[in-house]
């Protein structure tokens, strides 16, 4: 077994040998190494292919001024108008299971709000992120309740002077 392993090579011409640049003439890539003469693309590393390489001057993204904020980790937030809950069941439970389902929120780590938008007759608990004043208001009007989760508490011990 050990004397057929001994024999593998690769297939003829699947490797191929490294270039040897600047051993003499006969390699065929002697003196110039195959970069033609003189200018730039000669004597330097070859970073010029970049996108928004601009011969060595400063690039334009680089000399305009820096503008603004960006959210490192923006939350997503996807809205529901009321009108679209009239669909579930009256006493049913509206959660982002039941509106996954119902094909009114895609997308993954997305937030969920319910708009005021259009009218609800329907007795829902709806179980979402976000609630309008005026969609908490029409669904408590129709009779449903609003469940939403609370917001983190803010950490004790921050603003309070501690007596020593």
């Amino acid at each position: 077994m050990s004397a057929l392993l001994a024999k593998l090579s690769p297939p003829n011409g699947s490797k191929k040998s490294e270039k040897r640049l600047g051993r003499g003439i006969g390699s065929g890539l002697g003196k110039t190494c195959g970069k033609g003469s003189k200018g730039q693309k000669a004597r330097h590393g070859g970073n010029f292919g970049k996108l928004h390489f601009q011969g060595g001057q400063t690039p334009l993204q680089r000399r305009l001024p820096k503008r603004g904020f960006r959210v490192p980790f923006p939350q997503k937030v996807v809205p529901v108008n009321l009108g679209s809950l009239e669909s579930f069941a009256a006493g049913s439970t509206v959660d982002e299971a039941a509106l996954r389902a119902a094909r009114l929120v895609q997308g993954r780590g997305v937030k969920i709000k319910i708009l005021g938008e259009g009218e609800l007759q329907k007795k829902l608990t709806v179980v979402v992120d976000f609630v309008s004043a005026s969609a908490r208001e029409k669904i408590e009007k129709a009779g449903g309740t609003v469940v939403t989760p609370e917001p983190p508490a803010e950490q004790a011990g921050g603003s309070e002077s501690k007596a020593s």
